[in-house]
């Protein structure tokens, strides 16, 4: 957890698990039977406080993990629940997501003036609002890696 701090900024507030046999590895599907029967493929699983899968990244056996990607949609997924949004394809950190399409004609309305006043939109059905201050993501921190401060 250490050596992901020193690398990413970013502290790991979440358990690590061992999985000595292999069980929990079975229970989640990670064992692919057609390659092996004792070796992981190199799944990750984005669980939430729920307990609830929210994104699966399978990689074969002979391609490593993207980090950065799998930060991001763990950022992604954070910020889309703080806005009640979406992020569109290419999303970064802190930049505008997609708001929820209008659910009545009113709302229909009340979003046109808004791209109109605002130009924060294409049509009433994709248009996009800014960070909120509760939900900005904080940059990574890599203070006290290696003797640095």
């Amino acid at each position: 957890m250490y050596d992901i701090y020193c690398r990413t900024g970013i502290k790991i507030s979440f358990p690590i698990i061992a999985d000595r046999n292999g069980e929990i590895a079975r229970k989640y599907g990670m064992i692919s039977s057609d390659i092996s029967n004792t070796e992981t493929v190199r799944n990750v699983y984005i669980i939430d406080e729920k307990g609830i899968i929210r994104t699966i990244f399978i990689y074969p056996m002979n391609i490593g993990r993207f980090i950065p990607e799998i930060i991001r949609t763990i950022q992604a997924l954070q910020m889309s629940d703080c806005m009640k949004g979406a992020t569109p394809a290419n999303w970064m950190p802190n930049q505008p997501v997609i708001q929820p399409i209008p659910r009545t004609y009113t709302e229909l309305e009340k979003r046109n003036q808004e791209i109109e006043q605002k130009g924060n939109g294409i049509n009433w059905y994709l248009t996009f609002k800014n960070v909120e201050p509760n939900c900005i993501i904080p940059q990574k921190d890599k203070g006290d890696c290696n003797g640095e401060k």
